[in-house]
């Protein structure tokens, strides 16, 4: 393949490779043969006529030229109307004749038949002039060699039956040649460089057509918001991430709307309206307001384009970026650095307290007096407050890395949730309070037994902090859900709703209702159920408790199947 100019993008190399027709048959081409064609037909339509109108007003004792020039006529027609455009191959075949050897052969022959009367020697330039424009450059010069030699030829056998000076006949025919040999040669040359011009106008055209297409995926696919407005207000173009910023989701795809129809856009009108006045790029943070919803943030900044008309102001590009997700990039990377301290930390709070809790316990063996017991114990409460809040913290940034997908097990979810939910029963005397309604047939899942154990007890500990501690006001069930077919192990509690803001960062780090709470519980559960391909949500739904519908709070963990035996290394295991 021949490399592409200068101005040719990746993509549209790409494309030309798979398309050679492009360079083979370019349209330009097709044009051209057409028009020589129908020169061909319209030429043999003036010869016939030409020699009937001489046979009607001169009676000609032979018939002859006037059947050639009917006969030429019906060939030259025939290959316009049935004949599909192609080049002159390098060999002689039905083309060749169809076209340059009837046209040679019909000259030639009227100009031995003319005795004088009219000149047919001009028309040779015509299959010269076809060969140089549909064929190669030394077919050119071939043609017109042979066109030369039968000028040649005719001078000579012109000469015989002269008596007089035969040197005119030979210059005749030798500058006749010559200009057959420069038609060849600049009619090859601007053949060729058209047809150049016309393969590189349609590379450009694919280019730019290619780059066009990536630009508005690029475009479309962009976080932020991007309108194209112009200089009354009018919104030309924008993509899917500036309908959903401006709430404008009914518009059908690529129909415009006016920045003045909404009076919450103004503040977007008046920063557009700004750029135009002075011709410069703006940037500001702007207030949005949707009928029926509260106000955007939107940081905005602000592109001017020139004009190709010279006479309007252009058009100004808008970018649009919702506050609220450059807000929750800077939670997440202050959320990152304060993790990595608070594990720096944890680590050396860890020894200490260790230290403190065992100092504790030897001074509790001497202490007999009931007030400094109850001291003693005082310290030992807090020094495991802050214990599980160091395991909390360390677990925080070791989670993802000491829980891999490759521990998982296929184990059975009515058991193992069976066992865990009695063990969290006798360590807090819950026996009345916790009930469990779990499935009667085993529930097989892939999950690790450890992190499993983990979700569990802090879902339990979560919903006996807020439950009422009546019988019955913890409830945990296992079950297959019904529309995708997943198995479910449910926590419910009745405690009392969740505030709106609370429920909407229920799962993030450090986020707690209680200032004696890490708020680090439900996010670590979170990882852990992500870690194992399984998945964690909240929702406020209604229980029996003594016959009666209460609300609660429930936590559901829909687990994913165990793999195909075939591919799984494990055998099930209840625990």
């Amino acid at each position: 393949m021949k490399p592409l100019p200068e101005e040719t993008s990746w993509p549209a190399s790409l494309l030309l490779e798979a398309a050679p027709d492009l360079r083979q048959r370019p349209r330009e081409f097709e044009r051209v043969w057409r028009g020589f064609m129908t020169a061909r037909a319209t030429l043999g339509l003036v010869l016939m006529v030409l020699q009937a109108g001489i046979f009607v007003l001169a009676p000609q004792p032979s018939t002859t030229p006037l059947l050639i020039c009917s006969a030429y006529f019906v060939a030259a027609l025939a290959v316009r109307l049935a004949t599909r455009p192609q080049q002159l191959k390098q060999r002689f075949d039905a083309q060749w004749l169809g076209t340059v050897g009837v046209d040679v052969l019909a000259f030639a022959t009227l100009q031995v038949l003319q005795g004088g009367a009219i000149n047919y020697t001009p028309l040779l330039a015509l299959p010269v002039l076809i060969v140089s424009v549909l064929g190669s450059r030394m077919q050119a010069l071939a043609a017109a060699a042979v066109v030369t030699l039968l000028l040649l030829a005719y001078a000579t056998w012109l000469s015989l039956d002269a008596s007089g000076d035969i040197s005119a006949y030979f210059s005749q025919a030798a500058l006749t040649g010559a200009g057959c040999f420069a038609i060849s040669f600049i009619a090859s040359q601007m053949a060729r460089r058209l047809a150049s011009m016309e393969l590189r106008a349609q590379r450009n055209q694919l280019a730019a057509t290619v780059q066009r297409q990536v630009n508005e995926l690029v475009i479309e696919s962009m976080a932020d918001g991007i309108l194209v407005v112009d200089e009354h207000g009018w919104v030309r173009s924008a993509n899917p991430a500036a309908h959903l910023l401006l709430g404008t989701h009914d518009l059908l795809p690529g129909s415009g709307f006016d920045l003045h129809s909404h009076p919450g856009w103004q503040a977007l009108l008046d920063i557009v309206c700004a750029s135009f006045a002075d011709q410069a790029a703006r940037r500001s943070d702007i207030d949005i307001r949707h009928t029926g919803h509260g106000s955007r943030r939107l940081r905005v900044r602000t592109q001017l384009t020139a004009s190709p008309e010279g006479d309007t102001l252009g058009l100004c590009v808008v970018f649009m970026q919702d506050q609220r997700e450059i807000q929750a990039r800077i939670r997440a990377e202050k959320l990152a650095s304060m993790g990595r301290m608070s594990a720096a930390v944890a680590h050396e709070i860890r020894n200490p307290l260790a230290a403190i809790t065992q100092a504790n316990a030897l001074l509790t063996e001497d202490l007999t007096d009931p007030g400094q017991q109850r001291l003693a114990r005082m310290v030992q409460q807090n020094a495991l407050r802050l214990e599980n809040i160091v395991q909390d913290v360390l677990h925080l940034t070791h989670a993802p890395g000491s829980t891999r997908q490759d521990q998982a097990q296929t184990l059975d979810l009515t058991l193992a949730t069976g066992r865990i939910c009695r063990d969290w029963k006798n360590q807090n005397a819950a026996a009345e309070t916790l009930q469990l309604d779990l499935s009667t047939k085993a529930l097989p899942v892939w999950f690790d037994p450890e992190p499993l154990r983990r979700i569990l007890i802090n879902l339990l500990d979560n919903a006996y902090r807020y439950a009422s501690r009546r019988a019955g006001c913890i409830q945990v069930s296992t079950n297959v859900s019904a529309p995708s077919a997943s198995v479910c192990l449910r926590v419910w509690s009745d405690g009392a709703p969740l505030e709106p803001s609370v429920e909407q960062h229920l799962f993030e780090p450090f986020f707690s209702s209680e200032s004696r709470s890490s708020g680090l519980g439900l996010y670590i559960c979170r990882e852990l159920c992500d870690s194992q391909g399984a998945s964690i949500s909240y929702e406020r739904s209604e229980r029996r408790i003594s016959d009666q519908l209460v609300s609660g709070n429930e936590f559901s963990v829909m687990f994913r199947p165990p793999p195909a035996p075939s591919t799984t290394a494990h055998t099930p295991k209840p625990d």
